[in-house]
């Protein structure tokens, strides 16, 4: 069993951040998905972007759209969405051998809706209709607004990957939301069998963050404490996961075949480059939990990583570090209310950027 393979048997999935034609085309994300058990895809508008400026397979296309689709959003669309269907395929075997519970494919609804929910649905419905597939999930992003708009697709039994989370609590608002949606749409007689969401826990651009207000801080114990708050968020998150959703709280639902909402680990490659380059990886590995992993992070899994189930070792000092930076006045809600800020002006960049290569 090869390294990757070993981390999908410890029950969780790995899912690529990256999507382009030319993975599509020149057969690796079928060879990712065939030998290293890769079983799902995110995309944001900054891998599109990424896409369109690196592979040669949209040249045809971008012109033949110039000359016949005056807005450019639609230009753009018009490219990813063939990617985003042929990835869908690809995976549909994936989809299927587990029941809807794993093989999805992720489209971000347009960011500068990030903060209207009414458009977000309405978007969200229309991106769902034009890709027309079952294991579609549409992103949307972890604002207050995003989430009623969450929670009315969850309703509605659009499946969603809920995005740019930075913080427990805008974790567990998820969580809620997602039992609100299921709720309404088993009051109205829908079948929440087949309702799938998934929460996307953002962790190096926490420890960016954090990191830089220890060393602001700049004593011995704030210093000791730098590249360890995101691995201990996403482990005192996954104990709110399994209390929440193996507890009281969604034992009605549970008992009418509704899935967890599992936590997804995003922005997993390091951005420091002391930092060892799968911190985001081999202590996060456990059940009911996916890993979207760059395909740099990927590729130094297979090379080097030691899988072992470690996602619930080390609680205790997990909730430790937190009291620690609570009483060196670091106030993790705030930066991940910071984070998520600043993570849905980033995309709408990117968005933006995006539009102008499609121009």
């Amino acid at each position: 069993m090869n390294t990757t393979r070993h981390v999908t048997a410890l029950g969780q999935s790995l899912w690529l951040d990256n999507l382009s034609r030319s993975l599509i085309r020149d057969g690796t994300l079928a060879r990712l998905i065939a030998e290293d058990g890769v079983s799902g895809i995110t995309s944001n508008p900054s891998i599109f972007q990424n896409a369109l400026a690196t592979s040669p397979y949209y040249t045809d296309d971008l012109a033949r759209l110039k000359a016949t689709e005056p807005d450019a959003e639609r230009r753009y669309e018009a490219l990813a969405i063939p990617d985003v269907q042929a990835a869908c395929d690809l995976l549909l075997s994936v989809y299927e051998a587990s029941g809807g519970q794993d093989g999805y494919v992720s489209l971000e609804v347009a960011p500068r809706w990030a903060y209207d929910a009414a458009q977000t649905v309405a978007e969200a419905q229309r991106l769902a209709g034009l890709v027309d597939r079952r294991n579609l999930l549409i992103k949307v992003p972890g604002t207050p607004e995003g989430l009623n708009a969450f929670e009315a697709l969850t309703q509605l039994g659009i499946n969603v990957n809920v995005t740019l989370l930075f913080s427990l609590a805008q974790t567990e608002a998820v969580f809620e939301a997602y039992r609100r949606g299921l709720a309404a749409r088993a009051a109205a007689g829908g079948d929440v069998r087949r309702s799938k969401a998934v929460a996307s826990l953002f962790l190096s651009r926490v420890d960016t963050l954090v990191d830089k207000q220890l060393a602001a801080i700049g004593t011995q114990e704030a210093l000791s404490l730098r590249g360890k708050t995101a691995v201990a968020m996403a482990k005192l998150a996954y104990q709110r996961y399994r209390g929440f959703f193996h507890g009281e709280a969604f034992a009605d639902l549970a008992g009418q075949g509704a899935s967890p909402q599992y936590l997804l680990w995003a922005s997993s490659g390091v951005k420091n480059p002391d930092y060892q380059d799968l911190l985001y990886v081999e202590p996060l590995i456990g059940l009911e939990t996916i890993n979207t992993l760059p395909d740099k992070t990927l590729d130094a899994l297979r090379d080097h990583g030691r899988p072992a189930a470690r996602l619930e070792d080390g609680v205790a000092e997990a909730d430790a570090l937190f009291t620690a930076l609570a009483h060196l006045g670091i106030d993790l809600e705030l930066v991940g209310h910071g984070l998520q800020r600043d993570g849905v002006e980033l995309f709408e960049t990117a968005f933006r950027k995006l539009l102008q290569q499609t121009g």
